[in-house]
This record gives C-alpha cells, sequence and structure tokens, in this order.
C-alpha cells in the first residue's frame, strides 16, 4: 500500500480537527448552560420591595403571636 502526502496530510489534520471539534462543542454546551442558569438566577433574584414586604408579613405575624403570648401569660 502506497502512502501519497496528500493522505497522510489529511489524515493529520482529521487527528488534529477532530478533537479540536469535539472541545469547540463541548465549550459551547457549557457556555449555554451556564448562560440559563444566569438567566434563572435573573428570574428568581428577590427585589428589594418584595423582601420589605415579607418582612413586614414576618414581623405582623410575630406581633400577633407575642400578644397571644401576652395574654396567656397574664391569665
Amino acid at each position: 500500500m502506497e502512502l501519497d502526502v496528500s493522505t497522510i496530510w489529511s489524515a493529520v489534520i482529521t487527528l488534529v480537527l477532530a478533537p479540536l471539534a469535539w472541545v469547540f462543542t463541548y465549550l459551547v454546551r457549557e457556555v449555554k448552560a451556564q448562560q440559563m442558569l444566569l438567566r434563572e438566577t435573573r428570574e428568581d433574584y428577590a427585589r428589594k420591595d418584595d423582601v420589605r414586604n415579607d418582612v413586614n408579613k414576618l414581623m405582623d405575624a410575630l406581633h400577633r403571636l407575642e400578644d397571644k403570648l401576652d395574654k396567656v401569660l397574664s391569665k
């Protein structure tokens, strides 16, 4: 079997480009996954108004609980 220069060159290029193509597609998938996670993080981010409302609700519930405890302890 006779190997000419173009066959050897094609084999070398294939052996070099195939792993590079695989790494490129892997990195593209990873970047897409990171972008998706970043998008989800932005969607789940609590705004200042939301936190303030939740804290106010919690404080109201704690005040009601404190009033009930005062009533029970005063008896």
